[in-house]
């Protein structure tokens, strides 16, 4: 199932083929860095079967994303319209991404993200977007600084899901992205 494509990438649902490359990104201590846990193999694989069964029925979630010229997978990038953690309001979904280490660097976090973005305001019809990232995330911030994204410091928040042993990884900073912004920054 192809979500979008891109010059460089296809964003598609995950494969069997893909379980090591999602348990690698999600157990690395680089990238989980402003994460409080690791997965093991047993989690990682549980949370990739939930990601891609939710991808399969509702569009929505957490995709893989390929290297086009060679059919790598590379990490992920997506919409997530989960709103039960009360982060977003409904019916504005988050934007996230995830790349393997040796990935980083070469833009395809934010090509990826562009092309779930005219997904969010093209065929899915929302008028705005959210990120969120833990506030001292450099990374992901200049990611959502290169989308086009405005930091919005009201919606500033301390995650209900990062516990109380991990202080330093409670509070997040919240960008936002409307429909008629992306428009102008796209022209």
């Amino acid at each position: 199932m192809i979500i979008a494509e891109t010059e460089r990438l296809i964003v598609r649902n995950w494969e069997e083929r893909d379980r090591d490359l999602f348990h690698e990104i999600n157990s690395d201590d680089q990238v989980m860095e402003y994460f409080p846990h690791r997965q093991s193999r047993a989690g990682s694989d549980a949370i990739f079967d939930m990601v891609r069964e939710r991808i399969a029925q509702t569009g929505y979630g957490f995709p893989a994303v390929e290297l086009r010229e060679t059919g790598e997978v590379i990490g992920f990038a997506g919409l997530n319209d989960d709103y039960s953690a009360n982060i977003m309001p409904e019916g504005t979904p988050e934007i996230g991404w995830r790349m393997a280490v040796r990935y980083w660097g070469k833009g395809y976090a934010s090509e990826a993200a562009r092309a779930m973005i005219d997904l969010a305001f093209g065929a899915h019809r929302h008028d705005q977007i959210v990120a969120f990232a833990v506030a001292g995330n450099s990374r992901s911030i200049a990611v959502m600084k290169r989308l086009g994204m405005r930091r919005d410091p009201e919606g500033d928040f301390d995650h209900p899901s990062v516990p109380d042993s991990h202080p330093q990884l409670k509070h997040h900073v919240l960008y936002r992205l409307h429909r008629a912004d992306w428009r102008i920054s796209a022209e």
